[in-house]
């Protein structure tokens, strides 16, 4: 479970380098596809917050219910709630632009700033405290009890997964066309 969730950060911290790309772009006052940037939003918040962030709540309460305080889950249940009402604004401010209404190109570079630094920092703090703890307390049996838990909210990866899946068709060729930029 713990190898699925860092395979996911991998894919993850993919997106968050295109989506840095392209805020660099509109920085520097070049055109950029919101297309894709609306697509790597919508991604995360129909993977990201429904199945991944969900995966780690349901591994953190386990872990809280036998070895820590409840108090310790706090900071991750803040950060997966601060990320899903930070995509929601994003995925406004694109579907604004995508609809042609005017929005300040200031207000978009501040957003996708805020929400890379966001998910960038949320993924460095599970990575470097949350999933060391787990690795070392965890014993194999808490992990099985922990997948048979999970089990309920495991869906493929619509956009890495080898299912076919074609909701992501577009923003997948565009991963398998270009260098991030």
């Amino acid at each position: 479970m713990l190898a699925r969730l860092m395979h996911d950060h991998k894919h993850i911290a993919k997106l968050l380098t295109i989506l840095s790309m392209k805020c660099n772009k509109l920085t520097a006052g070049e055109q950029i596809n919101y297309n894709v940037v609306r697509d790597i939003v919508e991604y995360m918040q129909s993977y990201a917050e429904h199945s991944h962030h969900p995966l780690e709540d349901i591994i953190s309460e386990f872990y809280i219910s036998k070895f820590s305080s409840p108090s310790s889950a706090d900071l991750l249940l803040a950060e997966h709630e601060a990320l899903s009402h930070a995509s929601t604004s994003l995925m406004a401010t694109l579907n604004l632009i995508l609809n042609d209404v005017v929005v300040p190109k200031e207000q978009l570079v501040l957003e996708l700033q805020s929400y890379v630094q966001l998910q960038q920092n949320h993924m460095e703090y599970e990575e470097s405290s949350i999933f060391p703890k787990w690795r070392k307390t965890m014993s194999d049996s808490d992990w099985y009890a922990v997948s048979s838990m999970c089990n309920e909210r495991l869906i493929d990866d619509p956009l890495f997964a080898e299912s076919g899946a074609v909701l992501f068709e577009e923003l997948r060729e565009y991963l398998a066309t270009t260098d991030s930029d």
